[in-house]
């Protein structure tokens, strides 16, 4: 399959990759879109063709299983034998803005509030220990995060996650959830 993509984009046969594609990438650009795209950058394009067709390192092949609450296993095919990869024991990841969201929201629902305090930046850190944010959050602020965190549930399996360099955001409900990378690290910087 990766050596008949190469090829097709090699020869500019549009259509022939164009069929190669997934799904979601065609949902993503049309066909009218892709030719336009190999026509406009014939030299981009089979050099992309080339650089797949040369030999390299075995592929990796791996796939992500989502469940109903947007949780994510990762799995990674060794020797012909599906395996879980170490991401999917990370139970509050945060390589990724939707593995933030996930760790964020399996914390809240367990009350981990140790942990919760690793998803907040550290501009906001100042003066604030998992205490207060039990007392917070379990008090007078209990209504609103419950429906904060239903509102997460359910918009998570769905959810687009927009990233732009250090900045993301995720829309739930009628809310905004805005989220920071610090060091490496995705981080909850506020929600609305």
């Amino acid at each position: 399959m990766l050596r008949g993509y190469a090829k097709a984009l090699s020869d500019g046969r549009a259509d022939d990759a164009y069929r190669l594609l997934s799904d979601e990438a065609r949902r993503g650009m049309s066909l009218e879109a892709f030719r336009r795209m190999v026509k406009d950058n014939p030299e981009e394009v089979k050099e992309i063709g080339r650089a797949l067709a040369r030999p390299a390192n075995a592929p990796v092949v791996t796939a992500t299983l989502t469940g109903p609450h947007g949780e994510e296993l990762e799995l990674v095919l060794e020797n012909g034998r599906w395996k879980v990869d170490l991401a999917s024991i990370d139970f509050y990841a945060q390589d990724t803005p939707r593995h933030a969201v996930l760790g964020f929201v399996r914390a809240l629902e367990r009350k981990r509030y140790d942990v919760i305090l690793r998803y907040v930046p550290d501009s906001h850190k100042e003066g604030l220990d998992a205490t207060k944010l039990r007392a917070a959050w379990e008090g007078h602020d209990k209504d609103e995060i419950s429906a904060v965190l239903a509102a997460l549930k359910q918009a998570l399996p769905t959810a687009q996650i927009e990233e732009t360099g250090d900045h993301a955001t995720l829309a739930y409900g009628a809310g905004t959830l805005q989220l920071l990378r610090e060091r490496g690290l995705w981080k909850i910087e506020d929600f609305d």
